[in-house]
């Protein structure tokens, strides 16, 4: 029977299917040193962020040679070492379509949040305060909105705020149907310096820490607003709060960290960021699609070498 590790756990319905159709799903999370000896026994290992698969994973698994696919439940597949994973044979699969919908509301969310200071009224009025005249915010509409990165997430994020009557602005194309978009392509540095809102939608970059630093925050207008929903670390933490203290940008709303769990105490307790912690997929729909995507793919790369 071919068996498969779900460590950051899966839908019910996808493991039911599963098992449907005779695979063994085992649901356990295993700390780094655990999961060496664990993934021995499996021929498939599915993920979410939470897990990391390191070479010394890999290496481990390489012992008896019997895991032969990684699937990572989300779209980015940078906490797998992907690449030396298939120089070894062992194929790495992700599920890019499934989470869009969510992560591009959850980011429209964070954009009301910041605009009309919901968070912050949230957590004063907890303590008491009846702040009415303090939170005067904005609309969104008429305001724009700048993309970095115009992949799956960025296309779903810029049809939402289409409709909400804003002007999108995006950078560094995705494919050859990007001109037919409403939204506008233009290079990074006029993105930055032309958009009220800017919003990261790209995977972690392996040539430097950060996309948006102290240099960025400086070209942008004053008051800008910046959301990251992407990967932890593509916004330079200490510049941001910096920028945040000086009121270059009037808030941020972040998703993801460079630590998670955050711990970076100038974050967790800044009054003007929006957080919550890495949900963008954490919707019932977004978890059956990635649920069903991984049944597809399983049974399809399984059945193919089975043949």
């Amino acid at each position: 029977m071919i068996r498969i590790l779900a460590t950051d756990g899966m839908d019910a319905s996808a493991v039911d299917k599963l098992t449907s159709l005779g695979f063994e799903v085992v649901e356990q999370f295993f700390p780094p040193e655990q999961l060496k000896e664990a993934v021995k026994e499996f021929d498939a290992m599915v993920v979410r962020s939470a897990t990391k698969v390191r070479k010394d994973i890999l290496d481990a698994a390489l012992e008896t040679g019997r895991l032969k696919l990684v699937i990572r439940g989300g779209v980015g597949i940078d906490n797998i070492d992907s690449a030396y994973a298939k120089e070894h044979g062992i194929t790495v699969n992700n599920t890019p379509a499934a989470s869009s919908a969510s992560v591009a509301e959850l980011a429209i969310g964070h954009m009301f949040s910041m605009a009309r200071n919901i968070g912050i009224a949230n957590a004063t009025m907890r303590n008491g305060e009846w702040n009415k005249k303090k939170y005067e915010g904005i609309e969104l509409s008429g305001k724009t909105l700048g993309l970095i990165g115009f992949g799956r997430i960025a296309k779903e994020t810029a049809k939402k705020a289409e409709v909400l009557g804003m002007n999108v602005l995006y950078t560094r194309r995705s494919g050859e149907d990007a001109q037919e978009e409403t939204a506008k392509f233009v290079d990074l540095d006029t993105l930055i310096k032309e958009a009220d809102f800017i919003s990261l939608h790209i995977p972690k970059q392996a040539d430097r820490d950060y996309v948006i630093g102290k240099e960025e925050i400086a070209a942008m207008k004053d008051g800008v607003f910046l959301i990251n929903t992407a990967r932890g670390g593509l916004i330079e933490e200490d510049a941001l709060c910096d920028a945040l203290d000086a009121g270059k940008v009037s808030a941020a709303a972040l998703d993801v960290f460079r630590e998670e769990p955050c711990k970076n105490e100038r974050i967790l307790h800044h009054p003007k960021i929006s957080m919550t912690p890495h949900i963008g997929a954490a919707t019932k729909e977004a978890q059956m699609r990635i649920g069903g995507e991984i049944v597809q793919i399983i049974e399809a790369f399984f059945g193919e070498h089975n043949e």
